[in-house]
């Protein structure tokens, strides 16, 4: 996906990014020190470097009291580039350089909160933000040649092993409880290594992983075509991602089949919960209607804003919603695993205090996504799968931010 074409959502996430993790804090809130960026050591020699050949970079923040044996991986999301003109392009930017890299402002932003009254159950613990630079999802080993005669660098499967043997030496490998979470390719991501992550840690550690907005569909477009199928399909090719595919999905299916969560899903044996909207805003803009579609005047209003969807439009996003509840199932029969299904048209719902845990946070069964997430983790209670009914059933979603 070129940077000239993200959509307004991802746009919004990569804007606040760069100027300091998803923006500055809230109004009236105290300043807090921005989380430097701290750069893999040894990174040309493990070869696990950007698109441009820097060294990648993570955020930690050390917990404290109760939560310094506890640790919060997460996994930066910004899509993914499926052909090296749109790869090389991104090495001028956060989403392919280190150079680009500045401090992020981790207080009041959702799970990366250190307010306890915003984020009662992650508050002090250990987080890190890990930069997302190669544009596969942490899942590419490869490279390329740009025009210019310039390498471009398809490396995320070793970024992702090295910043987490990094950070095991950090503290990470006397860890008591992870949750290993990434949002929108991020979540991707967390998905294709949950299983792999949680193998590093002995068995009496707790250690489970959280996909925010990483369910993403294998469906048509508004044209019929499987625009996003192929787009999954350069990538997988371009980037050599075939590696960090389950074994058993590749023994009956095609590579780019087995890059989509629908499939990974039935692999994997560590505890996860699922957050996503049914009404993705960023897999309606992109995936359901992307400018290869050509959509008409009104679709394009849709497209923009939910709310401007005719009942012949919303017809067509309830069967999106129910492919991904249809492509859910499997979680219902999965012990252990949990999920938030809600109806709101947004994406990325973990890194916002409005979405995460606030008094206008979407609710399902009563509960926002900090406390079911919270319950899911800690055993609180059983069962937990929300899946919210259509929309705009939901009125809690009307007080999220435009995507």
């Amino acid at each position: 996906m070129a940077p000239s074409n993200v959509p307004a959502a991802l746009l919004r996430l990569l804007l606040l990014a760069t100027s300091g993790l998803l923006g500055p804090m809230l109004s009236g809130a105290a300043p807090v020190e921005p989380v430097e960026v701290s750069l893999l050591a040894g990174a040309q020699e493990k070869g696990a470097v950007c698109l441009d050949g820097t060294p990648p970079g993570y955020h930690l923040q050390r917990g404290s009291g109760g939560g310094s044996g506890s640790w919060l991986i997460h996994l930066e999301g910004g899509g993914w580039c499926s052909t090296l003109k749109d790869c090389s392009g991104r090495r001028m930017s956060v989403l392919g350089s280190s150079n680009f890299m500045k401090p992020l402002q981790f207080a009041g932003h959702g799970i990366f909160d250190s307010d306890e009254i915003y984020n009662p159950d992650f508050y002090n613990w250990n987080k890190v933000y890990v930069r997302y630079c190669d544009g596969a999802s942490f899942a590419g080993d490869a490279e390329g040649q740009a025009q210019d005669g310039t390498t471009v660098y398809f490396r995320g499967l070793r970024i992702y092993e090295a910043i987490t043997d990094e950070l095991m030496q950090k503290g990470l490998v006397n860890a008591t409880q992870v949750l290993f979470t990434g949002c929108s390719a991020g979540g991707l991501a967390t998905i294709l290594h949950c299983d792999d992550f949680s193998a590093r840690f002995p068995q009496q550690v707790s250690v489970k992983c959280f996909a925010d907005a990483g369910f993403f569909l294998d469906v048509k477009d508004i044209s019929g075509e499987r625009s996003f199928w192929s787009l999954y399909n350069r990538v997988v090719q371009l980037q050599n991602v075939r590696q960090v595919l389950h074994k058993d999905c590749l023994a009956n299916k095609e590579p780019t089949e087995c890059f989509f969560p629908t499939e990974i899903i039935k692999s994997i044996r560590t505890p996860m919960f699922i957050l996503n909207s049914a009404y993705d805003s960023w897999q309606i803009q992109n995936v359901l209607l992307p400018s290869s579609s050509s959509p008409e005047k009104s679709w394009l209003s849709c497209k923009d804003n939910i709310g401007n969807c005719n009942s012949t439009q919303i017809e067509v996003l309830d069967e999106f919603r129910n492919t991904m509840i249809n492509d859910l199932n499997i979680v219902e029969d999965k012990a252990g695993w949990g999920m938030f299904i809600d109806s709101c048209f947004t994406h990325c719902q973990t890194l916002f205090r409005i979405s995460w845990n606030s008094p206008t946070s979407p609710r399902l069964g009563n509960k926002n996504i900090a406390k079911v997430v919270g319950d899911w983790y800690f055993g609180r209670s059983q069962g937990v799968k929300e899946i919210d009914c259509q929309y705009p059933c939901n009125p809690t979603c009307n007080s999220l931010p435009p995507p």
